[in-house]
């Protein structure tokens, strides 16, 4: 399928905003940004800087034509900073001239001086002061305190879960090209084209339908680019609109790293409380999140830390807080997880501490408080066709949990400075945006008189496939050959209103749109086919690019039977929105029914730590995984494994370190590290659940962006097996990510 970018990417032939260069007199801007986390601004003169070489503008907040605020859910972010600056990185002004060099050569003549002011980085800190981006929120469900007063067992504990940096490949970037009529065409690095849309018209004081927001594809995102995209845009577009004149501002990777936000830090309390018999009665959490210095996502990411505080576990009694704390660093943002990582991580920890402290193997509390079907979550909802227990069986009869625990005994006896650790990890994670308005999408097909057909939705490319899956769903509906089929780009003129590529919900939300678009196109053809074959509809089907009545092939191919249409004036466009059904939720009672459907799985996960260098290695992840019927295996396949590495990468070597003054130290490839060849699993390996068709999605098929991350936290308590088997009884870690150093200081420490 020649229209896929799978394969132009090979080819080199694929292009990105920062590619994009033959637009006449096109300009490039460069931004300065606070070096402080907190200050107040005395002074601000960009005069000399307006004078250098190449200029044509400088522009700050006084500027701004409109409104100085981006801040989508609550207005609490200024484009520019006006006053005080907030965090380190906090665009202060923006330079246009004719290359990018020239820019920032005028940024180093602007004469700026700030005030410092006292910072605050710790979220706990934060909270005590009372700053906090949004009140606190608490699920409740069942007596928490009644039921921790009966427990034998009860578990205390602190946990602590580091940030991560998306890295991306195609840093942030856009290019805004005013048109006639004070119109402006900007091309975005972008997961929320109508996000991006909304925050330039109230920049630039204007009326959204004078905005197009236009997105080819993004070389990555992973949430890096839902909000964050958002300032470039905007900042693109006010030089634009200024100088009438196209404007590009794209990010160097490391203004990139020490710019933008990252997946959001959290310290958590937990108290869990158990039967003799292993059985949870009781969960009581509190999370603070660390949001940084504006909300950008931040309430949402803790409404679904909420809503996943019990990941894949029945719990009767459940008290779960969220305080979204504000501090001086850079806003954290939407990181594939949304906020569902950081809580399970914490119950993983509390489950893990409690088998200790009752001498069993955490994978028996595991599966004794496994959900089934018809158990109540801490929000209201049930589970339905729960598949948590399934998967959980499978990973352990498919993967040889009994062999593979041998294996690692005879390891562990055999050797004495190094040990293995095997542990397994469940998840349970739930599909749709908890914000129900966003749970709708619209797609517009149109088929030419020449039988080709274009396809257009609000679904952003961004590596995951979903352009592939919706032409997938179009062929299959219509009828025809992949190749008769093309994907435009996602542009807020042919399809408004769009809700961000996110929450997992891409395929699903524009994938229904599409099909149903086509099945009403469909309509029509075949109505048009009955008249000419003298038959009625229902006889007709259209199958292989020719119309079938009662199953045989008739001589009536796609290409005739369009044009024929085509003469007889029935339209060949169909434009359709559509809308989740049966999601809702109710913030004042924290009850509802917020997701589709929930997507289950299970990993066994194997790691060794070398005792004497305090190194460490994922052996193997092994996961069953419930992904419905796929839509495509080979992408979905990809997806997991991805997913996983990225899990791992969270819970292991990527850490994310500032100075004391707030600003970001591992800003650079050279002190940032993910996993690479050298560090990823030497073995992963992906089971699909068979015949798990889920009628809630798109052809019946499930959600796989954001799910299999969490297979990766197992690599943290595989770990930490380990480091139990090389110090016995000796107090364990619980601070992501477990780096080298962290585990070479546990061990080395009395």
């Amino acid at each position: 399928m020649k229209e896929n970018d799978v394969f132009f990417h090979p080819r080199g032939e694929t292009l990105f905003v920062d590619d994009l260069g033959d637009f006449s007199g096109l300009l490039h801007a460069a931004v300065l940004v606070s070096p402080l986390a907190h200050g107040r601004i005395l002074e601000l003169d960009t005069a000399a800087a307006a004078r250098q070489p190449g200029v044509a503008g400088v522009f700050s907040a006084r500027d701004i034509p409109g409104e100085n605020q981006i801040g989508g859910i609550i207005a609490d972010e200024p484009l520019l900073a006006d006053g005080e600056v907030h965090f380190a990185g906090q665009p202060v002004a923006v330079a246009v001239a004719g290359t990018p060099r020239q820019a920032r050569r005028a940024l180093a003549a602007v004469r700026m001086e700030i005030e410092e002011l006292p910072a605050v980085l710790d979220p706990r800190q934060a909270a005590a002061q009372g700053l906090l981006i949004a009140p606190p929120r608490t699920f409740v469900l069942g007596d928490v305190d009644r039921a921790l007063a009966k427990c034998p067992v009860v578990v205390a504990g602190r946990v602590e879960s580091g940030g991560q940096e998306h890295l991306y490949l195609e840093p942030q970037a856009a290019v805004a090209i005013p048109g006639e009529k004070d119109t402006l065409r900007v091309i975005s690095a972008t997961q929320s084209p109508s996000g991006v849309q909304r925050a330039i018209a109230r920049v630039l004081g204007m009326p959204m339908s004078r905005v197009a927001v236009e997105v080819f594809r993004l070389g990555g995102a992973f949430g890096g680019k839902e909000d964050q995209a958002t300032p470039w845009a905007a900042l693109a577009a006010l030089a634009a609109r200024a100088l009438r004149r196209p404007v590009k501002l794209a990010l160097e990777r490391r203004e990139d790293m020490r710019f933008t936000g990252k997946r959001h830090p959290y310290s958590s309390d937990f108290r869990i409380g158990l039967d003799d018999a292993g059985k949870i009665q009781a969960f009581e959490v509190t999370y603070y999140q660390n949001a940084g210095a504006a909300a950008d996502l931040s309430t949402s990411i803790l409404e679904r830390t909420l809503f996943h505080a019990t990941n894949s576990y029945h719990v009767p009694n459940v008290r779960a807080t969220g305080y979204s704390c504000r501090t001086h660093l850079p806003p954290f943002t939407a990181f594939r997880g949304f906020g569902a990582p950081q809580a399970m991580f914490v119950i993983e920890s509390a489950l893990f501490q409690a088998a200790e402290k009752m001498g069993l193997d955490p994978a028996r509390l595991q599966e004794l408080n496994l959900l089934s079907e018809g158990d109540e979550f801490p929000y209201g909802q049930r589970a339905k066709a729960c598949r948590a227990q399934r998967c959980f069986a499978e990973a352990v009869s498919s993967f040889g949990l009994r062999e593979a625990r041998e294996r690692v005994r005879r390891y562990n006896d055999d050797n004495v400075l190094s040990k293995k650790g095997l542990t397994l990890m469940p998840v349970c994670f739930g599909i749709s945006f908890t914000s129900t308005f966003l749970n709708q999408a619209g797609a517009l097909v149109h088929a030419y008189a020449d039988g080709s057909v274009a396809v257009s939705t609000g679904a952003v490319e961004m590596g995951q496939g979903v352009n592939g899956k919706i032409l997938l769903v179009a062929g299959r509906t219509l009828g025809i050959a992949q190749n008769r089929l093309r994907m435009d780009s996602t542009c807020t003129r042919r399809v408004a209103n769009t809700s961000p590529t996110a929450a997992s919900t891409g395929a699903d939300l524009n994938g229904k749109a599409v099909e149903l678009a086509c099945m009403e196109l469909r309509r029509r053809l075949l109505q048009v086919a009955a008249g000419k074959l003298d038959a009625a509809p229902e006889e007709l089907d259209i199958r292989a690019d020719f119309v079938r009545r009662s199953g045989a092939r008739t001589e009536l191919g796609w290409e005739e039977l369009v044009r024929t249409a085509y003469l007889q004036r029935v339209s060949l466009s169909s434009q359709v929105h559509y809308a989740t059904p049966g999601i809702h939720f109710d913030r004042a009672k924290e009850k509802g029914e917020p997701f589709a459907y929930h997507v289950y799985g299970a990993a066994l996960v194997e790691a060794t730590v070398d005792g004497l260098r305090g190194t460490a290695a994922i052996d193997s992840v092994q996961a069953v995984h419930d992904n419905g019927t796929s839509i495509n295996p080979l992408v979905d396949r990809g997806q997991v494994e991805g997913a996983i590495v990225q899990g791992i990468g969270w819970v292991t070597l990527e850490e994310l370190l500032y100075s004391e003054k707030g600003t970001l130290l591992t800003d650079t490839l050279s002190t940032y590290k993910v996993p690479d060849i050298r560090t990823a699993p030497e073995r992963i390996e992906v089971r699909f659940l068979a015949d798990a068709a889920n009628p809630a999605a798109i052809l019946n098929s499930k959600a796989v962006g954001e799910p299999p991350l969490m297979y990766g936290i197992g690599a943290y308590f595989a770990l930490l097996a380990a480091l139990r088997a090389l110090r016995p009884g000796k107090a364990l870690p619980f601070s992501a990510p477990l780096t080298h150093e962290k585990i070479l200081t546990w061990l080395t420490e009395e």
